[in-house]
């Protein structure tokens, strides 16, 4: 549909070209999806009405840059990032837990948020240790930061010279490259939700 909708503060913009087989309604539909919104709730963090958010979505309006804009401000999305088109969803934002990527198996468990860190300078990671499961004598070491929250049980983490044994709530932040090793010590499952920076583990 031609045309433009005037925006709340009564100003009006074309929008930059894009291809002809570009549905903006479509787009903004499939980003506000992916984020976890309702037209309601997409809206109301926007400042504008469940209508117009409708409208744009069935293609049934054209915004106005500056109302788009303050829409794709409740994702939040660029203009230029939003007429990039599917190029930018190669990234997931959200994961279930069935969507963990296990990167390692056995008695330590690494379940990675998302497949591929290529161009990432972030590894999150859920690790967990079944009872007497230790990550070696040969310490680990890489070219990184890391940190760590215990979220179940008991682990014990040692770090060049110092050792600890961590409860849940307890948390460790360290240069990778002094020497580490991680043993749980007790008889149950420890649970360890991990970061790591630049992804060298």
């Amino acid at each position: 549909m031609t045309g433009e909708l005037i925006d709340a503060a009564g100003g009006a913009g074309a929008l930059p070209d894009a291809e002809d087989d570009f549905d903006l309604g479509q787009r903004l539909r499939a980003l506000r999806e992916a984020a976890g919104l309702s037209q309601r709730a997409l809206a109301k963090r926007a400042g504008v009405s469940h209508g117009v958010v409708s409208l744009i979505e069935q293609n049934k309006t054209s915004p106005s840059v500056g109302l788009l804009k303050r829409i794709l401000g409740g994702v939040p999305i660029s203009l230029a990032a939003f007429f990039e088109g599917p190029a930018a969803e190669r990234a997931p934002v959200f994961f279930r837990a069935a969507e963990l990527c296990e990167i390692a198996g056995g008695r330590i468990s690494y379940r990675q948020v998302g497949r591929d860190l290529s161009g990432k300078s972030l590894q999150i990671l859920h690790e967990r240790y079944a009872p007497g499961a230790d990550t070696g004598e040969a310490m680990l070491s890489h070219a990184a930061e890391e940190g760590g929250v215990v979220v179940r049980r008991r682990l014990e983490v040692t770090v060049g010279a110092a050792r600890r044994v961590l409860g849940a709530g307890d948390a460790y932040y360290f240069d990778s490259r002094q020497p580490h090793r991680f043993r749980n010590l007790g008889q149950e499952e420890a649970e360890v939700v991990s970061a790591c920076t630049p992804p060298t583990f």
